[in-house]
């Protein structure tokens, strides 16, 4: 897991991009008065997304903005494990080592992100790749899987896992979900085995449901 203490090295300052600004505008006036404290999440994650990472004076910036006190600022960031208090590459790679994708050779997917990146929580010479093991991201019938910034890419193999992220660090881009041929999105491999009578999808079934006489419920004992 990642520490959750600020990283070391820190900026000396954060400002927010024009339109950052004006979005950071926009959210407060969704509160009334004195409740703006309630943006804070969304401003964390705006400021995420500007940045790659939540830094101390990111934190700093949202606290006079919010007027709430760095402390409780800090608080989120250090609880939720979405925000990073530390740089990340800009291909942030979490890969999940939960059970079910355990089961099913996560933990051959770590050594190829040991060969092509490095050290967990370093990033890579190219600065395009950074990677962290994380429990369970609710796709486990998609496993192994992981989520590379704000996506999934599920059923990998160590070969096809090892192609994505040679392409992320040559800077292309590579379409996520599943990739496994024979599965569509998180259905079952191969053709559909139940619900196939066409009937259920044209109306001609709920015909013939109506059409039954009214019977009486059966009470069994």
């Amino acid at each position: 897991m990642a520490s959750r203490k600020p990283h070391r090295e820190q900026p000396t300052s954060f400002q927010w991009s024009s339109e950052n600004m004006t979005w950071c505008e926009g959210q407060m006036q969704k509160y009334p008065e004195g409740r703006q404290a309630s943006c804070v999440i969304p401003f964390l994650w705006q400021a995420q997304k500007q940045d790659g990472w939540i830094s101390i004076p990111a934190m700093e910036v949202i606290a006079r903005q919010l007027e709430m006190p760095y402390i409780r600022v800090y608080e989120v960031a250090s609880f939720y494990t979405m925000f990073n208090l530390a740089p990340v590459g800009e291909y942030f790679v979490q890969l999940c080592g939960t059970t079910p994708c355990m089961l099913r050779d996560a933990e051959d997917l770590k050594e190829i992100c040991k060969k092509v990146i490095g050290a967990e929580n370093t990033i890579n010479d190219t600065g395009k790749l950074s990677w962290l093991e994380v429990e369970c991201l609710g796709a486990c019938c998609n496993a192994p899987m992981v989520q590379i910034n704000d996506y999934y890419y599920e059923d990998l193999t160590t070969g096809k896992f090892e192609e994505i992220l040679l392409k992320l660090d040559k800077g292309e881009y590579v379409e996520p979900g599943t990739f496994n041929p024979g599965r569509h999105t998180s259905d079952p491999e191969g053709e559909n085995t139940t619900l196939t009578d066409e009937g259920l999808y044209d109306g001609s079934m709920a015909k013939k449901i109506r059409k039954l006489p009214n019977s009486e419920p059966t009470v069994t004992e």
